[in-house]
């Protein structure tokens, strides 16, 4: 009888099958740990039933490692987008002066934002300005901007004799005046702290409406007071872009009191400056323009009544009132005479796309009428990391408030070992366009950076009012139109979710292409997004001649959200 092979017996074939799949196995790990080192900001959580290995390095590489391989598409392939032509240099989608006539101008409409249409939109990159540099680091930026940045002359001009901007050879120098403080920001600031308590902690954000330069809002910032600055595109050129040179939170918009009484929070101030306020001490001309400055005065202060506030103080050309903390009071008041109504059946955080209505915006209900409705806040900075009571009624934990602000730290410390410059001084005006309940921008507050928190109109849930509880501030924005802003006034810009949250709503290209209209020229982009989206935006980015890194995040090799880390400072 002839023997058997033993090499080919089935169990010895089955065996040796076995132990290849192992060994290859084995081999894949070892190569994935070499090629994807990920800084010890680990998300991932230890498998159960696994003993912890500890081992003594005496030298820990903390740099980047982790650049994932992908296909690349040869760059002669590439087709460019197109420069726009040089006069498109300073353009404003949603605020053209060019398209004006196309509205009516009753009630300023014409001058409201009004996008094109997805057939009107521009497929082109908006160039800077020749000579364009680097703008000053913050604080200089405060005081001084590079005229070619910015070459309007006319501001600094009409208001010559208030001293908003001046031109010094080739730099705009910012002196502090403005309309209603002619004598200085500083003098104008001491008479307030007369009479609003700008050092105790209990104002951290401010709405100055109708800024000039934001000269205001450049100053409050020795106060550890946050201003959103708000100016009108309008013939006085530019204000939110000098504003935003200086590094000064400001966006183009336009506001009226009761939507002011909206937005002011129960109990906060509201600073009047300017005619009509004390026309008798300031008014010089004809009597018939004087009788209109006391009418336009008294009908604001029959305004300011019936809005239930409470006039604090009156002094030169400033007048201050308080809004109450509830509206028990005011509710009692309405009753017994004619008084402005309260709306009914509105939803008072809606700001977005939403006609103003004659009506008081009603506060939450409060059993005593020395209540805060809604809750105190902590003074600042405490309150940055303390849950608001708003969050109980958005439904969101303690447990979970924290456990975002740890998130946002880990992934903050991890984007400046990806990004060394944001831990130095290189950004100053920072955009967050998913900001969620402002993580990203409260794990900065370390750095002297400010952030714009833009919460999308549309994400399933509306967080901006918690936003500004913890002392930050923002807006809302839907990602398919243009943001309220100037060319070249944004440093950083962060995107967590955003192209997948609007990827069957308006295309790629049409928000890389806002995404570069604002970005700085040496400014930086994360994008942070599934690895598919990830790789896709990256193909669109290159041919806007941006050139990314696409990396692992904090969670490792194995996690499907992956960042595209763009830095055109490179």
């Amino acid at each position: 009888m002839a023997k058997l092979n033993p090499l080919k017996h089935p169990l010895l074939k089955y065996f040796i099958s076995v132990l290849l799949v192992s060994l290859s196995h084995i081999l894949g790990i070892y190569t994935n740990s070499n090629n994807s080192t990920s800084p010890p900001l680990q998300e991932q959580k230890q498998p159960l039933n696994c003993h912890k290995l500890n081992f003594s390095l005496s030298v820990l590489d903390f740099e980047t490692h982790h650049t994932l391989p992908l296909p690349q598409e040869p760059l002669k392939n590439l087709q460019f987008f197109n420069f726009c032509p040089p006069n498109f240099t300073n353009y404003c989608p949603c605020h053209d002066p060019s398209r004006e006539t196309d509205f009516t101008a009753e009630s300023f409409f014409s001058r409201e934002r009004h996008c094109p249409e997805p057939y009107e939109k521009l497929q082109c990159l908006v160039p800077r300005p020749a000579a364009y540099k680097r703008p000053f680091s913050w604080p200089k930026s405060r005081d001084y901007a590079w005229f070619k940045n910015l070459p309007f002359k006319k501001l600094g001009e009409v208001k010559k004799t208030q001293n908003w901007v001046r031109l010094e050879g080739d730099l705009l120098v910012f002196p502090g005046g403005g309309t209603s403080f002619r004598k200085g920001v500083k003098v104008y600031v001491d008479e307030i702290k007369r009479f609003v308590p700008l050092r105790s902690g209990s104002i951290r954000t401010v709405l100055d409406v109708g800024c000039g330069v934001a000269s205001f809002g450049a100053h409050l910032m020795d106060y550890n007071i946050l201003t959103m600055s708000l100016a009108p595109s309008d013939k006085h050129e530019a204000q939110v872009q000098l504003a935003l040179e200086r590094g000064v939170p400001a966006m183009l918009d336009g506001l009226y009191l009761m939507e002011i009484d909206r937005v002011l929070r129960p109990g906060g101030y509201w600073i009047f400056s300017g005619p009509p306020i004390n026309w008798k001490a300031t008014y010089k001309g004809s009597e018939v323009r004087a009788q209109e400055l006391e009418q336009e005065q008294a009908r604001l202060e029959d305004l300011a009544v019936r809005l239930c506030w409470k006039k604090v103080a009156e002094k030169g050309a400033i007048a201050v009132w308080r809004k109450p903390n509830n509206h028990i009071h005011c509710i009692i008041k309405s009753r017994i005479w004619k008084s402005a109504r309260f709306c009914i059946n509105s939803d008072p955080d809606a700001g977005w796309n939403k006609k103003m209505e004659p009506c008081i915006t009603p506060l939450l209900n409060v059993t005593d009428i020395h209540d805060i409705s809604g809750g105190s806040l902590e003074k600042w900075p405490k309150r940055l990391n303390i849950a608001p009571p708003r969050t109980k009624i958005e439904g969101i934990s303690g447990a979970a408030f924290e456990e975002d602000n740890q998130l946002w730290k880990r992934r903050v410390r991890y984007y400046g070992i990806i990004l060394k410059s944001l831990t130095k001084g290189r950004y100053r005006n920072i955009m967050d366009m998913n900001a969620g309940i402002g993580g990203f921008a409260a794990a900065l507050i370390q750095y002297p950076v400010w952030v714009m928190n833009v919460l999308p109109y549309d994400a399933k849930q509306n967080n901006l009012s918690i936003v500004y509880d913890r002392g930050l501030i923002g807006t809302y924005m839907n990602w398919c139109e243009a943001f309220s802003t100037y060319p070249r006034t944004y440093d950083l810009i962060h995107a967590h979710g955003v192209f997948s949250m609007y990827m069957d709503k308006c295309s790629i290209p049409d928000i890389l292409l806002e995404m570069h209209r604002i970005l700085r020229p040496e400014g930086a982009v994360i994008i942070r997004d599934h690895v598919d989206t990830i790789v896709a935006v990256k193909g669109i980015a290159e041919k806007m001649r941006w050139n990314g890194r696409v990396l692992h995040s904090e969670n490792g090799a194995f996690h499907p959200e992956k960042i595209l880390l763009i830095d055109t400072s490179d």
